[in-house]
C-alpha cells in the first residue's frame, strides 16, 4: 500500500479507528425546523463513510435553543429528547462501514444574532460589540451554570444514541473560546483575568459532561491553537491550553486555528498552501500525549502522509476535501489518487451557508443531494452521444453519460481538456485548479469517453456520429461592446489571450477593465509579470459581488503591486495611449497605459449553439452555453442534465 501511515489503524481512547482520516466538523444545514437530523443529513454523512473515512465528526450541534441558535438555518440541535432517535439512525448507518462517529457540541456565544434567538441579545463573557453590530449580554454566573448543564445533557443524549464520542467545540471564537481568550474575556470575577480563571468555564463544562457520560466514554475538545490576532491566544497559549485540557482528562485534542475575526485562517481561500499552519499542530502534539487531530488545508494524500511521517499530528483532519470528493480515502487507498476531485478552496460552500442557502460544492454537484442521485439509470445501451466542449461542464456530462452506458464522444477544439480551467490556473497560487483538471481528466479516461482533441465539432463531424443527443458545453467568449470606440484596437486584449500565453504583456502599463474575480486574478498574474496596474470598475466598489473572504484574499495578493483603483468609472473610449473613462459625475478621466485588458464578462458562443440546435433534435445546453457562470454552474449543469437525459 502506497500510503502506509494514512491507512494504519489508530486509537482514540478505547476506540479502534480503521485509518487516520478524519472528516472534521462543518455544519450542513440539513436539519428539520425543530433541529432534528433528517434522512438527507444522514445520507450526506453516509456517503463519506462509504468513501472510506475512518472517523466522522459531525457539524456542530447547538445545546441551547434559547441563546445558542447560531444563525445557520436548519442546523441540528441537542436540546430535546426527540433529537435522540435520528442520532441512533446515524450511528447505525455509519457503523455499517466500520466508520466511527463523534458529535460536536457548541454554543455560538457572540457569533449569532438576536433575530435567531427570539430577540435576545447574543451572550458572551463580557459586554462587547459583536461583528454583527449588536451589544452582547454578559453572562451571569447562574447563566453560566445553566449552559454548563445543557452541555452535559447534550452529551448524555449523544451517548444514549449510540454515537461513539463527543467533541467540545472550544475554538473559532464561539462561547467557550470567548471565555478562554483575553481578546473577548474582560471579566473581573473568577471567570476572567488569569489563565486559570479564563479556563474555568470549559473546565466546568468538561467535568459536567464527563459525569454525564462516564470515565470510559470518548470525550475530546477542539481548540484554536493560535488565534492569529493581536490580543488573542498565540501558539504558546495554545500549547498551554492543550496541556491543561490533557490534565483534565480529554481523550483527544482537535487542533484548528483562528477566531471568526480571523476566519480566513480556518476556512482558507485559494492562495493558502497545504500545510501552511502545520507548525501550530506540530508544536502542540510535541507537548501532549493524547492523540492530536489537525486540519492543515490538506488536498493531496501524499501530503497527508508526509504530515504523519513528520509527526505533525496523529490523525489527518479534512472537511472541505471530503465535500469535494467523499471517496477521497478509498481512492487513495486503492491507488487511484489521480482520480480525486480536488477541493479548490473557492469557498462556495461557505458563501452558500452565509446566504442562508443549502451547502453546495463547485466540484461535486452531488454533494448535499446524495439521496436525489442515488440510483443511476444505466439505460444508455451504447447509443452514441456527442459532447461539444471539454471544460468542466463538458467533462462532467461526459463522465455521467458514459457511466450510464452511452457511447460518448467528447470534442475539444484545443489541445487539452479543461476549457477555462486552463486559464484560471495561471495566476500565482492557483495550483488547486490544475489538480482539479487533472482529476477530472483521469475520470474522463476511466469512464471510457472517446476524446477528440484539437477538433472543432463541425456539422460534418457530429452528423458522422449519428448521435441520439448532443450536449453543447462549448463555453463562452469575452464580451467586447461594439459601441465603445477603439475596443478592437491593437492595444486591447482579453483575459483568455493573456492567461493562455497567446499574448504577452510583461513589464507593460496595463489598465484592466472590470474587477470581477477573473479581472482581479489576471491583474495579480500581470503584477507578477512586472506590470504597472490600473483597475477600472463601473460599479460602486472594486470586486463587488465577490464573496468577502475571496475578495479580501485576492486584494491581499494585489497589494504589493500598488494598483490604481477606479471604482464608479465607466469605459467610454480606448485610445492609442490608454483609455478614457467617465466618473460618477460624468467627467472624463484619462488613464495612460500601454495595454488594455478587457474583463467585462463573457457571452455564449451563439454561432455554435445555433448550428447544433438547427440540425439536431435532442440538444442539451450546459453552463456558459446558456449564460455566463462559474465552475459550480458548469459542473452542476453537466452532472444533472446528463443524469436525467433520455433519448
Amino acid at each position: 500500500m502506497k500510503f502506509k501511515k494514512l491507512f494504519q489503524r489508530g486509537k482514540i481512547a478505547n476506540l479502534d479507528i480503521k485509518n487516520r482520516i478524519v472528516m472534521t466538523s462543518m455544519v450542513p444545514p440539513m436539519g428539520t425546523a425543530n433541529g432534528e437530523m433528517t434522512d438527507e443529513y444522514i445520507r450526506y454523512y453516509e456517503e463519506r463513510a462509504k468513501g472510506g473515512t475512518g472517523l466522522i465528526i459531525t457539524g456542530a450541534a447547538t445545546i441551547d435553543d434559547v441563546t445558542g441558535n447560531a444563525g445557520v438555518f436548519h442546523h441540528v440541535d441537542l436540546t430535546h429528547k426527540n433529537h435522540q432517535l435520528p442520532m441512533e439512525k446515524l450511528a447505525r448507518v455509519l457503523h455499517k462501514y466500520d466508520t466511527k462517529v463523534f458529535m460536536q457540541l457548541v454554543h455560538p456565544g457572540k457569533e449569532t444574532h438576536s433575530i435567531f434567538n427570539g430577540g435576545r441579545a447574543p451572550v458572551a463573557p463580557s459586554s462587547i460589540m459583536s461583528r454583527y453590530g449588536e451589544m452582547t449580554h454578559e453572562l451571569t454566573k447562574e447563566e453560566i451554570k445553566a449552559i454548563t448543564k445543557k452541555f452535559a445533557d447534550g452529551a448524555a443524549m449523544v451517548k444514549a444514541a449510540g454515537i461513539d464520542g463527543v467533541e467540545i467545540h472550544g475554538a473559532h471564537g464561539y462561547l467557550l473560546n470567548e471565555f478562554m481568550t483575553p481578546l473577548f474575556n474582560k471579566r473581573e470575577d473568577e471567570y476572567g483575568g488569569s489563565f486559570e480563571n479564563r479556563m474555568r468555564f470549559i473546565t466546568e463544562v468538561y467535568h459536567a459532561m464527563r459525569a454525564a457520560v462516564g470515565e470510559r466514554y470518548p470525550l475530546g475538545v477542539r481548540i484554536s491553537g493560535d488565534e492569529f490576532i493581536e490580543g488573542g491566544n498565540t501558539t504558546e497559549d495554545g500549547v498551554k491550553i492543550a496541556q491543561y485540557m490533557e490534565k483534565l482528562g480529554v481523550d483527544w485534542i482537535d487542533v484548528t486555528v483562528g477566531v471568526q475575526e480571523t476566519g480566513h485562517f480556518n476556512r482558507e481561500p485559494a492562495s493558502f498552501q497545504q500545510g501552511w499552519k502545520k507548525n501550530v499542530a506540530k508544536t502542540i502534539k510535541a507537548a501532549v500525549n493524547v492523540p492530536v487531530i489537525a486540519v492543515n488545508t490538506i488536498k493531496k494524500p501524499e501530503f497527508a502522509e508526509s504530515l504523519l511521517e513528520e509527526g505533525v499530528c496523529d490523525f489527518i483532519g479534512m472537511a472541505r476535501g471530503q465535500l469535494a470528493d467523499p471517496f477521497w480515502a478509498n481512492k487513495a487507498k486503492g491507488g487511484n489518487e489521480d482520480e480525486i476531485r480536488t477541493c479548490i478552496s473557492c469557498l462556495v460552500c461557505f458563501e452558500e451557508l452565509a446566504g442562508g442557502r443549502m451547502l453546495k460544492c463547485s466540484v461535486n454537484p452531488k454533494m448535499g443531494r446524495e439521496a436525489e442521485f442515488e440510483c443511476m439509470n444505466q439505460n444508455g445501451n451504447n447509443q452514441p452521444v456527442a459532447v461539444v466542449g471539454g471544460g468542466p461542464g463538458g467533462m462532467e456530462a461526459a463522465i455521467v453519460l458514459a457511466k450510464r452506458g452511452f457511447d460518448v464522444t467528447l470534442f475539444e477544439k484545443d489541445a487539452q481538456l479543461g476549457g477555462q480551467l486552463n486559464y484560471a490556473n495561471k495566476p500565482p497560487l492557483k495550483e488547486k485548479i490544475t489538480w482539479l483538471t487533472e482529476g477530472m481528466v483521469a475520470q474522463v479516461k476511466k469512464a471510457g469517453v472517446k476524446v477528440k482533441l484539437n477538433t472543432e465539432a463541425t456539422l460534418e463531424e457530429l452528423k458522422a456520429l449519428n448521435p441520439v443527443g448532443v450536449f453543447v458545453c462549448c463555453g463562452s467568449e469575452p464580451i467586447r461592446p461594439k459601441s465603445i470606440e477603439g475596443i478592437f484596437g491593437d492595444n486591447v486584449y482579453t483575459v483568455p489571450e493573456v492567461l493562455s500565453g497567446q499574448k504577452t504583456l510583461d513589464g507593460k502599463d496595463v489598465v484592466v477593465i472590470g474587477s470581477g474575480l477573473a479581472g482581479l486574478e489576471t491583474a495579480v498574474y500581470l503584477g507578477d509579470k512586472g506590470c504597472k496596474l490600473s483597475i477600472v470598475e463601473m460599479k460602486d466598489s472594486i470586486g463587488e459581488g465577490i464573496y468577502i473572504t475571496v475578495l479580501q484574499d485576492v486584494l491581499r495578493e494585489l497589494e504589493p503591486y500598488s494598483a490604481n483603483m477606479y471604482p464608479k468609472h465607466t469605459l467610454s473610449k480606448v485610445v492609442a495611449d490608454g483609455v478614457e473613462v467617465t466618473d460618477e459625475n460624468g467627467e472624463t478621466v484619462s488613464i495612460k497605459a500601454d495595454a488594455v485588458l478587457l474583463s467585462m464578462g463573457v457571452k455564449p458562443r451563439s454561432d455554435v449553439v445555433e448550428m447544433i440546435q438547427n440540425n439536431f433534435d435532442n440538444v442539451v445546453l450546459v453552463g456558459d452555453s446558456i449564460k455566463d457562470g462559474r465552475i459550480i454552474d458548469a459542473t452542476r449543469d453537466g452532472y444533472t442534465k446528463a443524469w436525467v437525459f433520455e433519448v
